[in-house]
């Protein structure tokens, strides 16, 4: 395909995106009211997500507040407000330390403190500690223009797990690259949106920030496990589909440095929504992902003009050429509503697939596959905020991988999924209860995984080896390699101060046990501190 054709298929894909989702009526009032992604925090609005009574878009996040959540929003934003006569009291208890409210505009600022103390009584016994300092800063203009930024300054001892994971990754989980010492690790981390919404029909976000796409705890399509990158993102919504097309730019700090200095690589996102009735929905997924340079790894490609195309499974440039360096996934969510305060849920991922070894059951090397099954109430037991999710997580061998390991689904050297990987089950149970200015939750995680025997080998779990080097061609499992058992349990309790931005003291507990034939790793905290933010960081792999 020439660069003249590319160029118009493109133009033209442009204007059918933009004819369906722009030539709308503007007669209804938008929304731009950003929430940073939570699971904690978003399971409190299980009660109008899954309700049988509504039909609400849950799975792409975060979110962008809609009038139908915006009751709940704000009542949560609000929780067990009381009157305070000082300054300081307000401050600590009931607004934002910089809040401006005028005309169609606001505008507010926060100091985000997460400080901790713990003690990890396994292995001898170790003091931790997390040291963070933040700030925040958010508003929206005309319920149409929305902007937030957040950054962090961190210092922190770790757990061993953690600190034998930075040693190997260069990264801290879920953020970036630090000055990574031995023991005390020291990095800092942002965030920052722009967001537009020029109708009810159309959000237009610019980002360095993370995605979920999902209903459960975990995605085998595309989480937030992995630090922030870059993107712009068009979500349109159109009666009961809501769509939404994503260009990324991410990076492999681990990959082989080029001639450019180059360890870049980009990604295509799309994901088609479709709430059949108020219990059914039905998602559609697919992602590309190619490096920042050509496959002699010698000059830089940059950005392919075709996949600049919007279109859900319209990609000529990869479907034409049998050997392209670029991996796709082809992915399936679905929910569905049993009950009024029970929902179901599950995905599919598709990496590769051979038809006439698929269902021969012959551990062929190239049947690449994910899934989820789950479950999540809200309510539960006729008790007000009483959230429960259960949920099966697992991926076969090499799932995620690519013989080019640059073009692998990760970013700074995490997976874009799931954190285990691939080639492992996992299964997660997790309890939330809500009242009055106080949160419990307990989580506890199970996982089967084979790792590899040392460096040379490569059983299907490490998704930064090129599945080239392989072990077999056929007999493929789940579980191969080094059987590894983990088993996850953390426990924490809260007291809320501050709802505007999440601050609140905290008392939690964490078991972990890691175990195979060559031993077993152990780690026992308890924690204490005061708390801020609406973020995800996972610690639980």
């Amino acid at each position: 395909m020439t660069q003249c054709s590319l160029k118009n298929y493109f133009i033209k894909s442009i204007i059918i995106f933009l004819f369906i989702f722009i030539l709308s009526p503007f007669t209804t009032k938008a929304q731009a009211v950003y929430q940073p992604y939570s699971y904690q925090f978003y399971q409190k609005l299980n009660s109008i997500q899954y309700s049988t009574e509504t039909r609400q878009h849950t799975a792409l996040k975060p979110f962008l507040i809609d009038s139908v959540m915006r009751p709940s929003y704000d009542s949560l934003m609000n929780l067990n407000f009381q009157e305070r006569d000082s300054w300081l009291g307000r401050k600590i208890y009931n607004e934002h330390l910089i809040e401006s409210n005028q005309n169609n505009s606001h505008f507010y600022a926060d100091i985000l403190p997460d400080l901790s103390l713990g003690r990890d009584f396994a292995g001898g016994g170790k003091n931790t500690f997390v040291r963070t300092l933040g700030a925040q800063i958010g508003g929206n203009i005309n319920d149409k223009f929305y902007y937030y930024i957040s950054a962090y300054n961190n210092r922190s001892i770790f757990p061993n797990y953690i600190n034998t994971f930075i040693d190997k990754s260069k990264v801290v989980p879920g953020q970036t690259y630090g000055d990574v010492g031995e023991n005390v690790q020291d990095w800092n981390n942002y965030t920052a949106v722009t967001s537009y919404t020029p109708s009810k029909y159309l959000n237009i976000s610019l980002a360095y920030d993370k995605n979920f796409i999902g209903d459960g705890y975990r995605s085998m399509l595309l989480s937030d496990v992995a630090s922030n990158y870059t993107s712009l993102k068009l979500t349109g919504k159109l009666g009961n589909v809501q769509y939404m097309t994503m260009w990324s730019y991410m990076i492999d700090p681990l990959s082989p440095e080029l001639v450019d200095k180059t360890r870049g690589k980009w990604g295509t996102f799309q994901y088609l929504d479709w709430n059949v009735n108020n219990r059914l929905s039905l998602g559609f997924f697919q992602s590309i992902i190619w490096a920042n340079r050509t496959e002699s790894g010698n000059g830089v490609r940059g950005i392919e003009p075709a996949y600049l195309n919007p279109i859900i499974f319209l990609r000529s440039v990869e479907s034409s050429d049998p050997d392209s360096p670029d991996k796709m996934h082809l992915g399936l969510n679905a929910k569905y509503k049993i009950l009024n305060n029970f929902a179901l849920y599950g995905q599919f991922l598709l990496g590769e697939f051979t038809a006439k070894e698929f269902f021969t059951g012959n551990g062929y090397l190239h049947n690449k596959w994910g899934a989820q099954l789950g479950f999540r109430t809200f309510d539960t037991f006729g008790l007000k905020s009483l959230n429960l999710l259960g949920e099966f997580n697992a991926a076969r061998p090499y799932t995620y991988t690519h013989f080019d390991p640059i073009s692998n689904y990760s970013h700074f050297s995490q997976p874009l999924a799931h954190p285990l990987g691939a080639n492992f089950r996992e299964f997660v149970g997790i309890a939330n209860y809500s009242i009055k200015r106080f949160d419990f939750s307990l989580q506890g995680n199970y996982s089967s995984y084979g790792l590899d025997p040392d460096d040379d080998s490569n059983f299907g779990k490490n998704i930064f080896k090129s599945y080239f080097n392989y072990e077999s061609l056929y007999g493929n499992y789940i579980g191969q390699g080094l059987k590894t058992n983990l088993t996850f349990i953390d426990t924490r309790v809260s007291y809320l101060l501050n709802s505007k931005y999440n601050l609140r003291f905290e008392l939690g507990a964490i078991i972990r046990q890691e175990k195979n034939e060559r031993g077993k790793e152990s780690s026992k905290m308890v924690t204490l501190g005061l708390r801020s933010s609406f973020r995800n960081l996972y610690y639980d792999f």
